[in-house]
């Protein structure tokens, strides 16, 4: 009797957390509209949010109408489930947790695909293919391993979906990028055509891919142990799930320290869900060792597959999804066949007859790998196969990509009609921006101001004064310079008796060369730099005085350190009492 308690106690418990994970992987789509939006440029923001947002709800459409029944409906000779309509016909005893809880992976699938074809995809097009893979390339697939299909017979093991979901999403990213084309001016080509060089295109808001890495991790908790049947198991795969990503990412940030000088930022967090990633298949049926194997592969790997994409074939991700899903889901499915071991708790690996079956590196030789190499090479052809004949139609009825105008002006304005997804505040895209160095070109020998001469002061800050048109003795003063000078700018201007002044951030250039630094393993050219320009109108202050301490503050020694701007002013009129020339600047003086 009270095995029989503890039973249906534990029974509850778990169909409980069952539900609970769906509600965690639900809210993975929150972490990959984050990622993708922070990874990519501004003015497609909204456009992101809305596809991440239309991959759950088209989904849920499909899967009800179709989906479903493919995966879950009764086994047809191992290849495919027998559509119905219980949802409909029999709600009463339909399996309502079952439903939901395969709904939220359905739409993972879907979702990975976006990224990849980011910025220049037609959202009528997208949600047909959404709509597509949710209604029959995954339900199919998934059939094959989770629904009794022949995979399952096989013995091919595949916990969370590494091969399911992730290398099929991944295998789709990649195909929906190579028909669409990289984004205009991604890479550069000589006369004959052949590419000569690769262009870095910065995500414009690390901190929300990072809040989308950090809800993806916490998600991936329900994704890989909602289906846990004991504490024991459910303990074991938090365990996994966590080393994991925890080596990728440190594997990923040695490896770019040393190959590129500094540790790259949007790599280690590509390389944390690459080890989300590659873990999900053997997330259960692994030890500590084999996920500590597992993440620094995955990590070494997606760092791989970014330069891989880049520079070899072409292809354009912005957001690293062929990287981290179709490689690191190949690696993990065939990660099973490697490091599977009975000392992981529920272990249940079995070939058709009921034999228990390990991985290579734990004496169970090669026939684990060979089953999920099987399991992996079909999954992967039937994807490949499936979404190209997708694409293809698509591209026919409605076409893929978007004109160049809308690409260049953004999506967010030309496919949604939004001005900005950052209304009141200004987003500035610092594609191929960063910061001068000193070359050979820049550096004019003194570096202080005092034992410069006036023509090396005129060199680094030279100074442009327009004709004189009036003589009102009012002159406005434009200096623009580096950001990093603003603090010490604004204090020469204030100890002058400057303090009204209007300050606007920037972008431009000189002659100057930019430094070279890396994003994601791409050469960043420096084109046009953040600057700030500060402007004030003065009469009885000497207009002499502010020009020569703004050339003293902003002196280093370097072409570049500035430039500045000075105009006669005809007059001035204060808005709120009238008053006019000299009388109107008294209280900003």
């Amino acid at each position: 009797m009270n095995e029989a308690v503890l039973s249906a106690i534990n029974s509850s418990v778990f169909g409980v957390w069952f539900l609970i994970g769906a509600a965690l992987v639900f809210w993975m789509q929150a972490g990959f509209a984050m990622c993708e939006a922070g990874f990519t440029r501004a003015k497609n923001t909204g456009n992101i949010i809305m596809k991440n947002l239309m991959d759950f709800c088209i989904g849920t459409v499909v899967f009800i109408l179709i989906g479903f029944g493919l995966f879950l409906g009764e086994d047809y000779i191992g290849i495919v489930g027998k559509p119905g309509f219980d949802i409909f016909t029999n709600y009463a005893a339909f399996d309502w947790s079952n439903f939901v809880f395969n709904l939220v992976f359905c739409a993972t699938t879907a979702t990975i695909v976006s990224g990849s074809m980011a910025e220049r995809t037609k959202f009528l097009s997208y949600c047909v293919y959404s709509a597509v893979i949710s209604a029959v390339i995954y339900p199919i697939e998934a059939h094959w391993t989770w629904g009794g299909g022949w995979l399952a017979q096989m013995g091919f093991h595949d916990f969370a979906g590494s091969n399911c979901i992730h290398m099929v999403g991944g295998i789709s990213a990649l195909i929906g990028a190579a028909f669409l084309g990289a984004r205009i001016g991604k890479f550069e080509k000589d006369a004959s055509g052949k590419i000569v060089k690769v262009n870095a295109f910065p995500g414009h808001n690390l901190v929300a891919a990072a809040l989308g890495v950090f809800i993806l991790w916490l998600g991936w908790y329900g994704f890989n142990g909602a289906a846990c049947t004991s504490v024991e198991q459910l303990g074991s795969v938090f365990v996994t799930t966590t080393i994991a990503p925890a080596l990728a990412t440190v594997a990923c940030m040695i490896f770019t320290w040393v190959k590129y000088g500094k540790p790259d930022v949007s790599m280690c967090l590509n390389a944390s869900l690459a080890g989300l990633v590659a873990i999900t298949a053997p997330c259960d049926v692994t030890d500590a060792f084999g996920a500590i194997v597992i993440g620094i592969v995955a990590g070494l790997l997606v760092c791989f597959g970014v330069w891989f994409l880049d520079y070899k074939l072409h292809i354009d991700d912005p957001v690293g999804a062929v990287a981290v899903h179709c490689l690191n889901g190949i690696w993990g499915t065939l990660a099973v066949g490697l490091f599977a071991t009975n000392t992981a708790p529920g272990y249940s690996i079995a070939d058709a007859s009921g034999t228990e079956m390990l991985g290579l590196f734990y004496g169970g030789g090669f026939r684990l790998l060979g089953i999920q190499t099987i399991g992996m090479l079909s999954t992967a052809a039937w994807t490949a196969v499936t979404i190209s004949v997708t694409f293809l139609a698509i591209r026919a009825v409605f076409g893929l990509r978007v004109t160049e105008e809308e690409e260049i002006l953004g999506l967010d304005s030309t496919e949604h009609g939004l001005a900005s997804a950052y209304s009141g505040f200004a987003i500035m895209d610092i594609s191929n921006t960063l910061n001068m160095t000193v070359n050979e070109n820049t550096d004019l020998g003194v570096n202080e101001y005092i034992q410069a001469s006036e023509t090396q002061k005129n060199a680094a800050v030279p100074v442009v004064t327009g004709p004189v048109m009036t003589s009102s003795g009012i002159h406005k003063v434009v200096i623009i310079t580096k950001l990093s000078r603003y603090d010490r700018l604004r204090k020469a201007m204030n100890d002058l008796g400057v303090t009204g002044m209007t300050v606007t951030q920037v972008m431009g250039c000189g002659i100057q060369k930019g430094s070279g630094e890396m994003y994601r393993g791409v050469e960043m050219d420096v084109t046009l730099l953040p600057k700030i320009k500060l402007e004030v109108v003065v009469s009885k202050i000497p207009v002499e005085d502010v020009i020569e301490a703004a050339k003293k503050t902003l002196y280093t020694g370097h072409i570049g350190d500035g430039k500045i701007f000075v105009y006669s002013v005809e007059n001035v009129v204060k808005v709120r009492t009238g008053e006019i020339g000299t009388a109107a600047l008294a209280d900003v003086e």
